[in-house]
């Protein structure tokens, strides 16, 4: 499968859509996420539409040996990837003295370490195959959200790196994005156990992936791409206002004090 994209959280979601999205494109597609039965359906659905060849490999991103595993199995069975789309990720909600460690820790490997070191490991390939990369932040990453302390931070992270990221590579013919949705019609809410993150318009995943082709296609790439109008606008506000003002109005826009 030279020329494959590897998409994490392909079960459901985002994920899924990309993989969808890439497949109708002419794209064989590496899925990847725990759950291997939801893989195998997808898998099924796009060879059967589109004519490509679709691998699955389950793996478990909140294990710390993950993304070597998955490099090392893609190598194996001789694939060489031409992009990569970083989407598995989840969130929790609670005051941060109220979070509980061993899930916080989940959140940051998942959201933050296997996205760094999976991108660490393909990115090589990604360069040569002048392919592209996609890193699934969100418009939470804009400004820090007490309430939603630490999902907040690991998406200022993923921007944060896929940034630096699309300035090194510039040239090479590799595409780079962050996309930056806001609430967005998926299982998010539900792994999350709380619909404190619904703040503004809902998209549906089509949305999502609209605003994330567009920019992929644009002649004038920017490395970030944050979805709606609407959410756009409230990025530039929290960049341009006071700290103070910021936190106030974030805390409250999620229900804090």
């Amino acid at each position: 499968m030279p020329g494959a994209i590897v998409i994490t959280g392909a079960s459901s979601g985002i994920g899924a859509g990309f993989a969808r999205r890439f497949a109708a494109r002419g794209h064989d597609v590496v899925l990847i996420a725990r759950r291997a039965e939801r893989l195998e359906a997808l898998a099924e659905e796009v060879r059967g539409l589109h004519r490509v060849e679709a691998a699955v490999l389950a793996a478990d991103l909140a294990d710390p040996a993950a993304p070597t595993a998955i490099a090392r199995e893609l190598s194996e069975r001789g694939i060489r990837p031409a992009g990569l789309v970083n989407s598995a990720g989840f969130g929790t909600a609670s005051a941060f003295v109220d979070e509980d460690a061993a899930r916080v820790a989940a959140e940051v490997q998942v959201n933050v370490a296997a996205l760094t070191l999976l991108t660490r490991e393909l990115l090589p390939d990604l360069i040569a195959a002048r392919g592209v990369l996609v890193n699934v932040s969100s418009n939470a990453g804009h400004q820090p959200l007490p309430g939603l302390a630490v999902y907040a931070a690991t998406k200022a992270y993923v921007t944060s790196l896929t940034e630096a990221i699309w300035q090194e590579t510039r040239g090479s013919g590799l595409r780079v994005l962050a996309l930056c949705p806001g609430p967005t019609e998926t299982e998010f809410f539900a792994a999350a156990g709380s619909e404190t993150f619904k703040v503004g318009a809902t998209k549906t995943v089509d949305d999502v992936l609209d605003e994330a082709f567009d920019a992929l296609d644009s002649s004038r790439p920017s490395p970030v791409r944050t979805v709606g109008a609407a959410n756009r606008v409230q990025g530039w506000v929290a960049r341009v206002s006071p700290r103070r003002l910021r936190l106030q109005v974030a805390a409250r826009a999620v229900g804090g004090s």
